[in-house]
């Protein structure tokens, strides 16, 4: 059979030449391809799969919640009690008290919002020639144009020419060249900076609470805008409800998607603090021209209520964040095999695998081989940019799926040390 489906990241040669491996279902940390075989899901589904696969509760709101209304239009004053709900919800657990919630399609429709509503912001206030925005190396800020133009990884802006954005890249681990980076460019220039509390496609780096808290106190005094690009931390990831709240962030805008509704529906978010929710609040910038036809979807809406339900209910928060170190122990000891680099880990559940960079010079398709070998063994995982492998599964695995993960790591590892190629 021909396969039409156009898919993303992906060398469609390579797709259209091997086919696609097709999920059938889920149910917990795990998914069953169409013949009924059982794997492990270590990245839960591409970092969104909070509450695991699988939960009829999550389907039974979605389901009732179509029957009554799929959605209607949230421009001007309409609204769905659905809607309405779900705002309360997010904006009562914000990092800052009083925060307002704009919603969107997912994260890349997040990220895109931030940037007109910094732009508009700042404009209100007499400022437009702010409009310079700081981002780091490393950094992954959505696939959409505004996006792509704030990335820090070259190879999602490679290929497009000029994106047309004023952005200036600092090193990821530095608040000092933050600063001096500001200072360069000139604090009355600046907008924001964005910043992803621990990188997440970007290899999963974190690089630690005093940087977040100096580079947070550097735009604090500059007067600069923090953006908090919780995509893919929010909503539990680190074992806090949002990374910012852990680390003491107080940003003025949160960036959010996938844990809002665990993927069952897409659905983002972006959390506003009442100081730059103000000129759009109390007339000043008027009709702010922005959003998207499914801007606070009454499904979508639906699936989030019912999956913040699910997080409260089972303390699943709490579980990331008893999980940190069992999933760091698990995986220590791959640290010490000859076709690892390192291993990152340690904040919440996420994690890296980061494979032996001379190895992946003499073999460029080295971090697929893994990754084949890991599947062939009923376990699923991904390389991220920098050829390390993702770790983020959903918050009900269990310790045994655990160590069972980082064994057969191990044991695909040792086939292929030596030169071997076989996964």
């Amino acid at each position: 059979m021909t396969e039409s489906l156009w898919h993303p990241f992906s060398d469609m040669s390579a797709v259209a030449g091997d086919g696609a491996f097709v999920l059938a279902r889920g149910h917990g940390a795990h998914v069953f391809d169409t013949s009924g075989r059982q794997y492990l899901d270590t990245t839960a589904g591409l970092w969104f799969a909070n509450v695991g696969h699988g939960r009829q509760e999550i389907a039974d709101a979605v389901a009732e919640q179509a029957g009554r209304l799929a959605h209607f239009s949230t421009f001007g004053d309409y609204a769905t009690p659905a809607t309405l709900e779900l705002a309360d919800r997010v904006a009562a657990m914000a990092p800052v008290a009083g925060s307002k919630v704009f919603f969107t399609s997912g994260g890349s429709d997040s990220v895109d919002t931030a940037k007109k509503l910094i732009r508009r912001y700042w404009q209100a206030l007499g400022h437009p020639e702010r409009d310079v925005i700081i981002v780091r190396e490393r950094a992954y800020h959505g696939m959409h144009w505004g996006g792509t133009s704030l990335a820090g990884i070259d190879a999602n802006r490679n290929g497009y020419g000029d994106l047309g954005s004023t952005v200036v890249r600092v090193a990821w681990d530095d608040a000092d060249d933050l600063a001096a980076t500001i200072d360069r460019v000139g604090a009355q220039r600046v907008a924001a900076f964005f910043c992803e509390p621990v990188i997440g496609a970007g290899g999963v780096w974190f690089a630690g609470t005093d940087y977040l808290t100096r580079a947070r106190a550097v735009c604090r005094a500059a007067g600069v805008l923090w953006v908090s690009d919780e995509v893919i931390t929010g909503f539990g990831r680190t074992g806090e409800w949002f990374a910012s709240t852990r680390f003491g962030l107080d940003p003025d805008l949160v960036l959010t998607a996938k844990g809002l509704t665990s993927g069952y529906v897409p659905m983002g978010a972006v959390l506003v603090s009442p100081t730059v929710a103000e000129p759009f609040y109390d007339g000043t910038v008027g009709v702010w021209r922005h959003g998207y036809t499914y801007s606070g979807h009454a499904v979508a809406a639906a699936a989030g209520l019912a999956n913040l339900a699910i997080l409260e209910r089972e303390h699943l928060v709490e579980r990331v964040r008893a999980l940190e170190s069992v999933a760091s122990q698990a995986l220590a000891p791959l640290a010490d095999h000859p076709l690892v680099e390192q291993v990152r880990s340690g904040t919440g559940l996420l994690a890296a695998i980061a494979l032996d960079p001379q190895r992946r010079a003499t073999d460029p398709a080295f971090s697929q081989r893994v990754v084949a070998g890991l599947r062939a063994r009923g376990v699923l995982s991904r390389p991220l940019v920098d050829g390390s492998l993702q770790v983020s599964p959903p918050f009900v695995i269990d310790e045994a799926d655990l160590k069972t993960f980082a064994a057969i790591t191990a044991d695909v590892l040792d086939d292929l040390t030596d030169g071997g190629t076989r996964p």
